[in-house]
């Protein structure tokens, strides 16, 4: 046997052994490179992708009718207040008129009524009273005359009964007649003023109802933003509440899917250091808000023992600064926690 080692390694050329030795380099080489890369490399990041996101606002109305003019078109920027459609109402119309007319005739009811009672009625009111007033002054000097008569024995008891029955009724009359009077000259009661008041303020609050729905003929823009849809088109009928538009908010931000276990360093108020590949640029976010999807949106553990499911939480970041060409939609990169 050792002579046969013997002939092997006279066989073995000086090529053969390079060849060798060159094999075993490369492979102490590629082992220092292992065990240098698991011992000083680390993994990178999960990469977290999320999108940019805005407030929309559905611009509607109360007031049912047709499209007489639109003032805007999709994709134009507006201010706060300015007009974006036109809406015509001929019912609503119709209704203002009926309403004012009712405010009318309230108003003309309660103005006869604090002028109280005619001074024609007064007149003849305390013309009667007069009346009765001399009625019974007759009626008495005839019932004092027969008195005496019959006290004297001239005139029967009878005579003087039938002079006093008239005195009463003279009397009688007289105070309904000053009670008319003063009636007349006191004018309508308390109540009846209520009453016509209370009138003339429902009335008016006809015509204000209608005026409220007539505000809606023209939509105003409730904020600064872009209208991203126009619905109907002019000439259109739209019912109450119906949306006219869309009106995007310019406070635009980024919304992200984040697992559980990589939360640990996003807080409310963190700064995210993120990517946005549409526009080419690296810039900064702060977390405003952070909630849990729920179970839905779990990551399934992948092996029965050891290990457990990561619920999803959803991430919301604002731009301390606006950022110009930036829109909803976009891919946003989430790069890591920002340096302070």
């Amino acid at each position: 046997m050792a002579q046969n080692l013997n002939n092997a390694q006279e066989n073995t050329t000086p090529k053969d052994k390079l060849l060798i030795l060159t094999l075993i380099a490369i492979i102490i080489v590629v082992a220092a490179i292992a065990v240098g890369g698991f011992l000083f490399l680390k993994p990178a990041p999960d990469t977290i992708q999320g999108q940019g996101e805005a407030t929309e606002v559905r611009v509607s109305g109360k007031l049912p009718g047709r499209i007489l003019e639109i003032y805007v078109e999709e994709g134009q920027h507006v201010k706060t207040g300015d007009t974006l459609v036109h809406i015509k109402s001929t019912l609503a119309d119709a209704k203002l008129a009926q309403a004012q007319a009712m405010e009318a005739a309230a108003n003309a009811a309660n103005k006869k009524v604090d002028a109280g009672t005619r001074s024609q009625i007064i007149a003849s009111a305390k013309d009667l009273w007069t009346q009765a007033q001399a009625a019974t002054g007759i009626t008495e000097k005839t019932y004092r005359r027969l008195d005496n008569l019959f006290n004297q024995g001239v005139v029967s008891e009878q005579k003087r009964d039938e002079a006093k029955a008239a005195y009463d009724a003279a009397r009688a009359a007289e105070n309904a007649a000053k009670s008319q009077y003063e009636l007349a000259l006191s004018g309508p009661q308390k109540e009846d003023k209520e009453a016509s008041s209370a009138m003339v303020n429902v009335a008016k609050g006809g015509v204000k109802e209608v005026d409220a729905l007539l505000e809606d003929s023209y939509l105003l823009a409730p904020c600064d933003g872009e209208i991203t849809v126009v619905y109907p088109n002019v000439s259109e009928l739209v019912a109450t509440g119906a949306p006219i538009m869309t009106l995007q908010k310019d406070d635009h931000w980024a919304v992200f899917n984040v697992r559980e276990t990589s939360l640990k360093d996003i807080k409310l108020g963190t700064m995210l250091d993120v990517y946005i590949p549409a526009l080419d640029m690296t810039t900064q976010m702060r977390v405003f808000y952070i909630k849990d999807l729920g179970t839905y949106a779990n990551w399934q553990a992948t092996k029965s023992t050891g290990d457990f499911d990561a619920r999803t939480f959803q991430v919301k970041a604002r731009p301390e600064k606006p950022i110009a060409d930036f829109r909803p939609g976009m891919s946003v990169i989430y790069k890591g926690v920002a340096k302070k």
